[in-house]
């Protein structure tokens, strides 16, 4: 036995500074297996801080959204539908305004220059200031205001029947005999405001003026007894404040 091999000297390291695990050498000629190598990274694997392999790219689009150029179609036809309801609706508002605007003026105007009568009963204010009180269920009835600082008149018409026509003349304190056969008492006139026809030849006439303290209204009241059972009447009742 040599010297040297009595004392031998200190153990050399590795090469490459990394001192194998006891008991797990490698056989001489074996390298580790791909993606265990001590300290290193996987091959192929992410690198620290990178992106997970196969995700998006930073700044990319995110996965599962639509890819520009593909996807849906846009839906022009409501885009075009709310545009267009956008325009029309105002404008359609305009319209009804000013035919509003127009019926009101018309309104106004007719009501200004009224000239005939108008048709119903006149209200019951009407009825209890100028002393008309007519009858239940009369047909035809139709009345005309007038007023001024001076004189206010109602004119009524209306068709009744006998015991109509009985009622009405006993309410304004007065009997069916009263009335003056062949008497118009509704000036021509007064007629003429309302397009009144009485007094034409050829008909039965019957009147009277009813005449009251004031501040009672003055009746002036002529019937037609063309038909007997059912006369028409027509009353001028003015007030004189």
């Amino acid at each position: 036995m040599t010297a040297a091999e009595q004392h031998p000297g200190p153990a050399m390291p590795p090469a490459d500074g990394v001192r194998p695990t006891d008991g797990m050498r490698p056989a001489d000629g074996m390298r580790p297996a791909d993606g265990m190598r001590p300290g290193g990274p996987t091959p192929g694997g992410p690198a620290p801080g990178g992106p997970a392999p196969g995700g998006p790219t930073p700044g990319g689009p995110t996965s599962g959204g639509p890819v520009p150029g593909g996807g849906r179609p846009p839906r022009r036809w409501l885009k075009a539908l709310v545009v267009f309801l956008l325009i029309a609706i105002p404008a359609g508002y305009l319209v009804i305004s000013a035919i509003q605007s127009r019926n009101g003026g018309e309104d106004k105007a007719e009501a200004a220059s009224a000239k005939g009568l108008s048709a119903g009963y006149p209200t019951r204010v009407q009825r209890r200031i100028y002393d008309v009180p007519v009858p239940p269920h009369s047909k035809k009835v139709a009345f005309y205001e007038t007023n001024s600082w001076k004189v206010s008149s109602l004119y009524v018409q209306f068709v009744t029947d006998r015991d109509g026509l009985d009622a009405f003349l006993a309410k304004i304190g007065t009997r069916r005999s009263a009335l003056e056969e062949g008497e118009v008492t509704i000036t021509g006139e007064q007629a003429k405001k309302v397009g009144w026809q009485v007094g034409a030849a050829g008909h039965d006439w019957a009147g009277m003026v009813l005449k009251q303290k004031d501040p009672q209204p003055k009746l002036r009241i002529t019937v037609k007894f063309d038909s007997p059972a059912h006369p028409k009447v027509y009353v001028v009742s003015t007030v004189t404040p």
